[in-house]
This record gives C-alpha cells, sequence and structure tokens, in this order.
C-alpha cells in the first residue's frame, strides 16, 4: 500500500516557527492508548494548516505514560506527518533521562525537541544551565518551555540569554502570562525564537513578534486557530481582533489547570475524539463541563470548529 506523501516543514531551518500543536492524547474507555485515532489526529492538524505536533507535553498526559507508551507516541506522529513536523516533549526529572528521550526523538526522525527546566524541585540557575547543556549533547536544536507555574522553576528573559548563547537552547514556549517579557528578551537575545506558549496571550505575543505558537487549542480547531495566528502575525487587526475575541472564552482554559479535560471535551463536542484522561486527572465539576460547553458549542455555531 503507498503510503501518503507528507509535505515538507514550512520552516526546514527553524522547524519550531509557525503553528504547532501540543497534541491531546486520543484514550479508549479503558485508558489504553489509541494509536491509529492519533495518528489520524496528526494528519489531521497538518491537512488543516497546522505547521506540525508537540507530542508528550503536558497536553499529551506524558507524566502518565510507560516508557514504551512515550515512545510509541512519538514513532507513531513521525509515520503521520514526517520527523521535521515533529517536535516531542523531553521533560524528565532526570538530566540523563532526559538526555535519553532527545537521543530517541533523533533516532526517530524528529528535528528538534521541547524541553522543561529541571522540575522536581526549585532548580537554581546553574542546575538549569547544566540541564539544557546535557539534553543539548544530544544533537537537537532545543526549544526550552517556561511554565512557572507548575514547575515553579522561572526561566528570566537574562536566564534564557544565557542558554541562547551557551547555544543550549534556539527558542522558549513562553508560558508565564507576563507578555512584557517578550520585548526584553527580544532586547537581550534577538536571535532566540519566542514562541506563544498560552492560548489566551496569542495576540499580545503575536504583536510582540513571536515566531510561532505551540498551540492547544488547535486540537479542536485547525483551521479558525491558523486564521487567527497568520491575521495577527501579519498585523491585519481586524480578522485578528474578531476572530480572538470569539475564540477567547476557549483559549483561555488553556491556562487552567483543567486544560486537558477541557480542551478534551471540547474535540469530544467538534466529533473528534478526545476521550477521557488518566488519572490523577479526574473529569470536570459540572459547572465547568458547563462553561467549556457553551463556549464550544458557541463556536461551533459560528462554523469555526
Amino acid at each position: 500500500m503507498t503510503q501518503p506523501v507528507t509535505p515538507p516543514a514550512a520552516h526546514p531551518a527553524r522547524p519550531w516557527r509557525g503553528v504547532l500543536v501540543a497534541t491531546a492524547l486520543p484514550l479508549n474507555e479503558d485508558l489504553s492508548i489509541n494509536y491509529g485515532r492519533f495518528a489520524e489526529h496528526c494528519a489531521w492538524l497538518v491537512e488543516n494548516g497546522c505547521d506540525g505536533v508537540v507530542p508528550n507535553g503536558s497536553l499529551g498526559e506524558y507524566q502518565v505514560l510507560t516508557p514504551d507508551e512515550r515512545a510509541k507516541v512519538v514513532k507513531t506522529a513521525v509515520a503521520a506527518v514526517g520527523g521535521p513536523r515533529v517536535m516531542p516533549g523531553v521533560a524528565a526529572y532526570g538530566s540523563a533521562e532526559a538526555r535519553r528521550w532527545a537521543e530517541q526523538a533523533k533516532d526517530a526522525g524528529c528535528a528538534s525537541v521541547m524541553l522543561l527546566p529541571p522540575n522536581a524541585y526549585r532548580a537554581d540557575e546553574r542546575s538549569v544551565l547544566a540541564h539544557y547543556e546535557e539534553v543539548a549533547k544530544a544533537g537537537l536544536p532545543v526549544v526550552a518551555y517556561n511554565n512557572p507555574v507548575d514547575t515553579k522553576v522561572d526561566l528570566m528573559p537574562e536566564l534564557l540569554a544565557k542558554l541562547h548563547a551557551e547555544g543550549y537552547i534556539h527558542g522558549v514556549k513562553e508560558f508565564s502570562g507576563d507578555v512584557r517579557r517578550a520585548y526584553r528578551i527580544a532586547e537581550i537575545a534577538p536571535e532566540l525564537d519566542l514562541l506563544i506558549g498560552a492560548d489566551d496571550v496569542l495576540l499580545e505575543l503575536a504583536l510582540a513578534g513571536a515566531k510561532g505558537w505551540i498551540a492547544g487549542y488547535p486540537n479542536m480547531l485547525p483551521a479558525a486557530s491558523v486564521e487567527l495566528y497568520r491575521a495577527a502575525v501579519s498585523g491585519d487587526l481586524g480578522t485578528a481582533t474578531k476572530l480572538y475575541r470569539q475564540l477567547h472564552p476557549l483559549l483561555r482554559w488553556d491556562s487552567k489547570p483543567e486544560f486537558v479535560q477541557a480542551i478534551k471535551l471540547s474535540m469530544d463536542l467538534a466529533g473528534r475524539h478526545g476521550g477521557p484522561c488518566r488519572p490523577p486527572r479526574v473529569p470536570l465539576l459540572p459547572e465547568q463541563e458547563k462553561a467549556v460547553r457553551t463556549a464550544t458549542e458557541r463556536v461551533i455555531a459560528a462554523g469555526l470548529g
């Protein structure tokens, strides 16, 4: 059987640019991974204008996957859309383990990886530098992921500039929510690519010069999300502002602790398979489910989902 031909990545030299979707992982009712649906989902995202996928991030529930599952998720994504379009998360408690995941990604054909700072404890600057140095030895470009809310380690612009100057990172997924940092990063590390890390500050960071978006809600509405991103980075504020206002009741769920459950519910409502989450995540509370359901249905009714 002839395999479908996947077009090359839009940004071969910097494959983390553009709209890369932090993929939700479709689970069956018994909480096993539905790899067939995952492969189809990755392909559908690219077909709908997204530039690539980021498996094994927090949205992909990497923390509760076995090593075999985690490796198979990467291989499935690569088979579905091609290695240059796949930037897996390689976070781990230990630097040696994170490096092994980066090496696995390289062997699978990926062109870059995304890495959280050490998160088993509140790491200091020396530990952060050593961590990224070790993983960079795998030989793939590293995009840092700054999520101080969850990791308790804040990659401030000055630290990011050091990591970039040493050659350890090439971009940063910025999830702090502080859009002022975009301007500081541009001043002290102008070659470091800023990537939008939270859906609900997309417009603000796009206008501040972001080169990409590692996105959550495009799992449910890729075409509208890509239209929003393209309009925002091109300065088409008429189009971008209208879409942003329409989508923001959903986008803001990306910054809530229940973001995985919310995005999967929206996927289910839109006819995509989100499915359940693995423990310790539990179903949304009734009032949360109602809010997500209402916002999702409005977006679908507007023809955006």
